[in-house]
């Protein structure tokens, strides 16, 4: 067994602590920049209260993982990572991601994230398929998910209107033995 099965090169994975990360979380539900990011629904800034409540829920399916994004030099939570709606007879997921702190945002803390969950994707939890979404306008994730692997699998058109344009929602998808391709 690895140690280092949650590390990246530049951040490591824990679970998220309600007492402890509600305050940064909070934070980043008043930022409109990593809101839009992360997604469609309207800005909506949470307290610290709600987050913590909302952490302590327990998930009764059994069908999410969801980590922190610290980084390794300073044990920052800089963001989150979460594989969801879990289908374990068809070994597929749904990813999501995303850098709260604005401060470590294009670093490639992301990237890093990136490569350590569809490691424990695949041989931890040994999924088959990883499937992700984002928005068209978010161009860092989009070279983010090329860059480890992922496979543009098709568009749904015009589905999110923002700052006076519309945009479509990008659907990508990697299978294991392409990450095992791609993972070295």
């Amino acid at each position: 067994m690895s140690a280092s099965l949650l590390y990246g090169d530049h951040i490591r994975l824990a679970a998220i602590n309600a007492e402890r990360d509600a305050e940064a979380i909070a934070r980043w539900t008043h930022d409109s920049e990593y809101w839009r990011l992360l997604t469609s629904e309207p800005l909506r800034p949470q307290s610290q209260q709600r987050i913590k409540d909302d952490l302590e829920k327990e998930n009764p399916k059994n069908d999410a993982y969801v980590f922190g994004i610290h980084t390794i030099t300073d044990d920052r939570l800089i963001g989150f990572v979460a594989l969801d709606d879990i289908l374990w007879s068809h070994g597929h997921g749904w990813l999501g991601i995303g850098i709260g702190d604005p401060s470590a945002r294009g670093k490639g803390y992301g990237t890093d994230a990136m490569r350590v969950i569809l490691r424990y994707a695949f041989e931890e939890l040994n999924l088959y398929r990883v499937s992700l979404n984002v928005f068209e306008y978010n161009q860092r994730a989009l070279s983010v998910y090329l860059k480890v692997g992922f496979t543009e699998e098709g568009r749904m058109r015009n589905a999110i209107h923002r700052d006076g344009r519309w945009w479509d929602i990008v659907f990508f998808g990697i299978l294991k033995p392409e990450w095992e391709i791609n993972r070295g």
